[in-house]
């Protein structure tokens, strides 16, 4: 049996106010060819299909368009639900698909799999939704669940008894941060720290193969319990992550191989970093020019419009950071003692400046410029 492990598509997110939709239809369409030219069986998705509880009505054509190319091109496809899904909405939209493609989200059908054969007999998969212990630990009464570790060490004990009975190979498929995983900072860690605490590896030791989700890069953590990451790059911090799906081969006697299968990147992401100057006319940047861009500029002081004069080099520039270098060191006074310090308000703006431009106070010309605004002032008050 031949299976394509994908998760994570986050239908609906959008990339620093830009919508993703036309991106992810382009690349699943190529995971759609992909499953046709190696004579997928079957498709697992596992969990965050959307990248929120409430999408957009066309986030669901997406979706619906995608399953339905899948099934054509000859694949069953089973589905889970991820921690950014509503589980009910998700599972709702299963009853009204065609037969061959399983919506998994009820945890109470855990243990009864999606069983498909092939030459060499059955295959079970296990579909594990994304379970909040606070949310269902009511359905195992008895039994202590206040984390991820204990709720998916229950629902494994669930697995394996089930498939004791059963006989044959089994696929589980559980979208959560598992032990071991490197993470994208800023995407799954903050997920993680709003609830998906770290679930041991040895947690998913029994099925040949274990198709996780959550995280976005592809992660391998032994030879049948990995990630296979997000299909596009949705933060600059995965830009240097390959996108894809893992390809998984079953044989009589369980796992026979994986290889992974790449998949386009619409539009690349990058980081640049140098001067405003080095950034708007330095040609080591010009292969660039249509990545998408996140500009960071090291010019001690903030520039004037930066987002917009970027704009006019990398049409895509998303972001501007300002992260100087060499800044002045501070005088080891704390701003409001630098306030407190200052004898006149020429001084006082000095102490402002040197806040805001990371220890920079004000230049020769500005002292001069600052004293005559103040001259002129005390002067109009004076003869007021």
């Amino acid at each position: 049996m031949r299976i394509l492990h994908t998760s994570d598509w986050h239908i609906g997110r959008s990339f620093h106010g830009h919508s993703t939709l036309d991106a992810l239809r382009g690349v699943l369409d190529v995971l759609v060819a992909q499953v046709s030219e190696h004579g997928v069986d079957v498709v697992v998705l596992a969990g965050d299909v959307f990248d929120s509880a409430a999408p957009a009505a066309a986030c669901y054509s997406l979706l619906s368009d995608t399953l339905v190319q899948l099934s054509d091109a000859g694949a069953r496809v089973i589905v889970t639900s991820g921690n950014h899904d509503s589980a009910a909405r998700l599972g709702f939209q299963s009853a009204l698909l065609r037969s061959g493609i399983s919506v998994l989200t009820d945890p109470a059908a855990i243990g009864t799999p999606v069983t498909i054969d092939d030459a060499d007999g059955p295959v079970h998969f296990y579909g594990i939704p994304y379970l909040e212990p606070a949310i269902v630990r009511h359905r195992w009464e008895g039994v202590e669940l206040r984390n991820q570790a204990q709720t998916l060490g229950h629902v494994m004990g669930i697995v394996r008894d089930d498939h004791a009975e059963r006989g044959g190979r089994s696929v589980v498929i559980s979208h959560c941060f598992t032990a071991g995983v490197e993470a994208t900072p800023g995407v799954e860690r903050e997920i993680r720290q709003g609830g998906l605490d770290v679930v041991p590896l040895s947690v998913f030791d029994g099925p040949d193969y274990v198709a996780l989700g959550h995280i976005h890069g592809r992660q391998t953590l032994s030879d049948r319990v990995r990630y296979a990451g997000a299909p596009l790059h949705y933060s600059f911090g995965e830009g240097d992550k390959p996108r894809g799906s893992w390809l998984v081969d079953l044989d009589a006697a369980g796992l026979a191989s994986v290889v992974w299968l790449g998949l386009p990147v619409p539009r690349p992401l990058v980081t640049l970093r140098g001067t405003l100057d080095e950034l708007l006319g330095d040609p080591r940047f010009a292969e660039h020019e249509q990545s998408w861009v996140c500009a960071q500029y090291t010019d001690r002081t903030p520039q004037l419009d930066p987002m917009r004069r970027l704009q006019q080099r990398f049409t895509h520039c998303a972001t501007v950071v300002h992260a100087p270098i060499g800044a002045v060191a501070d005088d080891a006074r704390d701003y409001a003692g630098r306030v407190r310090a200052a004898r006149d308000d020429v001084e006082l703006v000095d102490a402002f400046l040197a806040h805001v431009r990371a220890g920079e106070g004000a230049s020769a010309d500005e002292v001069a410029l600052m004293r005559e605004v103040v001259d002129a002032r005390t002067l109009t008050e004076a003869t007021a």
